[in-house]
Formats: C-alpha cells, structure tokens, sequence
C-alpha cells in the first residue's frame, strides 16, 4: 500500500514532479511511492490501479506548476474543466477522503487562485503548500521530505534520513544553549569587573547593589546617607549619622569626666 500518492498535470512540470517521486522512493522506499508511470506495472488497468492508490494513501502531493490550469485536452476545453480528469478526480478523492493533501507549487506558480477552481477542488487552495524550484531542487526536496518523515510516522520509521534530520536538529540545539552559555559567561565576566571596580550588581539575577570596600563617602539606594569621621582625642562628644538609606538616624554619644571633687 502506497503511502503517498504523487499527483501532477501531464504537460505541466512533470520534471519536477518526477524529481520528488524519485527523491521520496530513494527516502522511503518505490513500494510508499505511488508515481503512475513507475508504479503501474505493464498490463494493468491504470484507471483500477490510479483509483485504488489514491484511495488506499495517506498522503498526496498536487505537483502544481505555472500552466497546471491552462493545459488543455484532445477536445480544446481546459482539462481542469472535465470531470474525467484524472488530475482532478484524484485530488478530489484525496479531498472527500479528508487525507492530507499538500500541494507543491512549482517555480514561478503563485497561490493557487479559487476563481480557477471547480467547485469540487476549492478546499485544495485552503491547503498549506510547500514550494519547489528547480534551482533549489536539494534543499526543497529535503524540507518536503522531512515534512512527511515527521507528519507520516510510518515513513519516519523506515527514513534512512531520519538519523540526519535528528542531527540537524540537535546540532541546533547544541548551538543555541553554547550561545546561551556564553551571554552568561559574558554578564558573569561583567559582575566580577565591577566587583573589582568597587560598586556593581551582585544579587541571584544580577540585579542590586553592593559596595565593596569604599574609601570615603558612599551613598546607595534611597535617601540621603551621611558618613562621618571617626574623632579620637578629648572630644566632649562625638556625633555620627547611620541609617538604612531610607531616612537619616542621628546619634550623640556624650563623654562625660566625672570628678569627684568638683561635683561633674
């Protein structure tokens, strides 16, 4: 049973819709790939075997390009027109069957226009599309596999790429919590200079205010704070202020001489 149905216009990229059948098969394996012009065999009925894959995936991928509405069939009308067209009855099964369906804009194809629509495929230009252009055709091809190894567990299971796409991820991991890690030793180098300098920032998250080791008069936080100096001698008394930065406290201290013989 195919996993992921590719559908594409004939006359409109089938290049590039070749290009992601063989890049999903390489990934995945031929057997989760259905691409009707490898995946049904010589003598079968296709329109039994287009129906069956369809109705049978998980997934399909409306390979869409620059002309995708404006090929034209045997009889001059629009083949998007005709309820017969197998482009069309496919994406319409995939749709009444609520599967996903992704559509790949190929090169300069735009958004896909409603007004271009049948009524039967209007739903198909509410779906997430990926894009693809031949001159990126690596790095496309890998986004959109790796998009359906992660959507598709069972493809992401049997991915021989899924080691790589881990890597990736993982590597950019590893990256992020390096540059992380070296913001911090920055800010850490930062406190530890200023610790040196005298006044800096020293709390849990680097926020606050310390001193360290002032010479002089120091004032931090709110308020007014008021150093004296230290009096030694026979001062009759000795005034110095202290507080917590909020408010101002004033203490004297009085050194008395008590003589006995003169009454002080």
């Amino acid at each position: 049973m195919p996993d992921v149905f590719v559908n594409y216009r004939t006359g409109d990229e089938e290049s590039a819709a070749t290009m992601v059948a063989r890049e999903l098969a390489r990934r995945f394996g031929d057997e989760r790939i259905f691409f009707a012009s490898n995946s049904i065999e010589p003598g079968r009925r296709f329109p039994v075997e287009l129906v069956r894959a369809v109705e049978e995936c998980e997934a399909l991928l409306a390979v869409i390009g620059p002309r995708w509405a404006e090929v034209r069939g045997a009889d001059g009308r629009l083949a998007l027109e005709a309820e017969q067209d197998w482009t069309r009855r496919e994406i319409q099964t995939a749709l009444d069957r609520g599967v996903l369906v992704i559509p790949v804009l190929v090169g300069k194809a735009t958004r896909i226009d409603r007004a271009v629509l049948p009524d039967d495929l209007l739903e198909l230009a509410d779906c997430q599309y990926r894009r693809f252009d031949h001159r990126n055709a690596e790095s496309d091809l890998t986004a959109l596999g790796d998009t359906l190894a992660r959507l598709l567990p069972e493809l992401g299971a049997v991915d021989p790429d899924a080691r790589a796409v881990r890597e990736r991820a993982e590597a950019k991991s590893r990256k992020k919590s390096a540059r992380d890690a070296g913001h911090t030793r920055m800010r850490t180098h930062d406190v530890e200079q200023r610790v040196r300098g005298g006044i800096g920032n020293l709390n849990g998250d680097l926020s606050g205010t310390f001193v360290n080791e002032p010479q002089g008069p120091v004032n931090t936080g709110r308020g007014h704070q008021y150093n004296a100096p230290h009096f030694e001698g026979d001062n009759t008394g000795v005034q110095f202020t202290a507080g917590d930065n909020s408010g101002t406290v004033h203490q004297r201290f009085e050194r008395e001489r008590r003589h006995s013989d003169d009454g002080r």
